[in-house]
């Protein structure tokens, strides 16, 4: 039972809606462990699914192409406010499409083709818009690029500063995609103002966790910020760029007319509702439970044997390293999906595995919570993932549907904001 319905489009398209009932089934049968997935309200459901699709309002708020904008020009207000509010920031553009583009946006508003850009490696934890060689960031861009130190799996600032001191980027990354440990901005910060480059936070992991109050804040030492608006938002599949008024002009024409035409009004007015809900006193409680989870669940994985990148974590994310295990992470991961457990296989520092075949698997708490588990499910949570992947290990598929129904049971006294099964 959906919330809100799709009776209509039950009708007009049972096999599309056959699909979404499926898939929503799915996602409440299982232990959702996808670092960057979670779960929004019927609210942010509601406004990703409203009439705002069809109004095209390509431009900013006053100053648009198009007539018939005297609802969207508040809309797009609220989210912009409500940003700056959260966050604590001078400006936000809330018109990216996702993180990606919004990344892009950040070296169109800074950079020139061709100008050095330092980030964190991608099989270090950084991400693909980082100045990975596949990404146009990588070929458009002089990429450099830092890691992790391999006895201690973090950052060494040290090393950071030295390479910044050599190659002189225009451009400095903070954060990535699978980085399980506290990032210190303030040291970024002054890295950056000595070689005199730009500094950006990318915080799309960690967003909620920061507006929660459960993760420093970039703000105060990132010249821009930029974030995606699900993970730990709770919000839909967008994205913002945050900046002081300083940038703010740069950011926007970066946006647009650099990169976009018009937004997506009905993502708009889901940010603005995702917003107004992390704002609320229970999303602290909501942002400090995902860090409580996810140090239990490492401390349980640890019990048991697994070897943590880093050695734990200080927020959201744990990135698992199979290597001692004698399984990759991709048929790891296949075998716990099976079991009712998702997650992904990840390359892990210094892995010397192929990305698509690699050595790790990442995985986050942010959708679990949602669902309402607390520290006390989180070593049942670690045995299931322990027992599978010793079967994966030994190609032993017996002990997978019974653990996928003993998740089955456990995540259905849990509800699912936005679905549940009928009566």
């Amino acid at each position: 039972m959906h919330d809100p319905a799709i009776a209509r489009l039950r009708d007009q398209d049972p096999a599309v809606a056959d699909l979404v009932e499926a898939e929503a089934r799915r996602q409440y049968e299982k232990v959702r462990l996808i670092a960057s997935e979670n779960y929004v309200s019927p609210a942010v459901l509601e406004a990703t699914g409203s009439v705002l699709t069809n109004k095209y309002s390509e431009g900013y708020t006053g100053r648009r192409y198009y007539e018939g904008q005297q609802y969207i020009d508040p809309i797009e207000l609220l989210a912009v406010e409500r940003a700056k509010r959260v966050f604590g920031v001078e400006h936000a553009n809330v018109q990216p499409y996702s993180g990606s583009p919004a990344n892009l946006a950040v070296y169109m508003a800074f950079l020139e083709p061709g100008d050095t850009v330092m980030g964190m490696s991608l099989p270090m934890g950084g991400h693909l818009t980082h100045g990975w060689s596949v990404s146009a960031t990588g070929k458009w861009f002089r990429p450099v690029r830092y890691g992790v130190r391999a006895d201690t799996g973090r950052i060494d600032l040290d090393e950071v500063r030295d390479l910044a001191r050599r190659e002189r980027p225009k451009l400095i990354w903070c954060g990535g995609t699978a980085i399980p440990r506290t990032i210190d901005f303030a040291a970024f910060a002054e890295i950056a103002r000595e070689v005199g480059a730009v500094l950006a936070a990318d915080i799309a992991h960690i967003a909620g966790l920061i507006a929660g109050g459960a993760h420093p804040s970039p703000v105060g030492h990132a010249d821009v910020i930029s974030t995606t608006t699900h993970k730990t938002l709770r919000g839909p599949r967008g994205a913002m760029i945050m900046t002081t008024e300083e940038h703010a002009k740069a950011v926007d024409k970066a946006v647009f007319p650099g990169l976009q035409g018009g937004p997506h009004n009905h993502t708009t007015a889901a940010i603005a509702v995702a917003l107004e809900e992390a704002a609320r006193p229970d999303f602290a409680d909501y942002a400090h439970q995902v860090v409580a989870n996810a140090r239990a669940l490492a401390a349980a994985l640890a019990e048991r044997g697994f070897d943590l990148v880093s050695g734990g974590t200080d927020n959201h994310l744990i990135l698992i390293d199979l290597t001692g295990r004698g399984v990759p992470g991709k048929p790891a991961a296949q075998a716990l999906d099976r079991a009712g457990i998702e997650l992904n296989y990840n390359t892990v520092p210094f892995d010397p595995r192929k990305p698509f075949d690699p050595s790790g698997l990442r995985l986050g708490t942010a959708a679990i919570t949602t669902r309402g588990l607390t520290e006390g499910e989180m070593p049942r949570i670690a045995a299931w993932i322990d027992e599978v992947v010793q079967a994966a290990a030994k190609q032993d598929d017996t002990a997978l549907d019974r653990v996928a129904g003993e998740v089955r049971e456990l995540m259905a006294a849990y509800p699912m904001p936005g679905w549940a099964p009928a009566p």
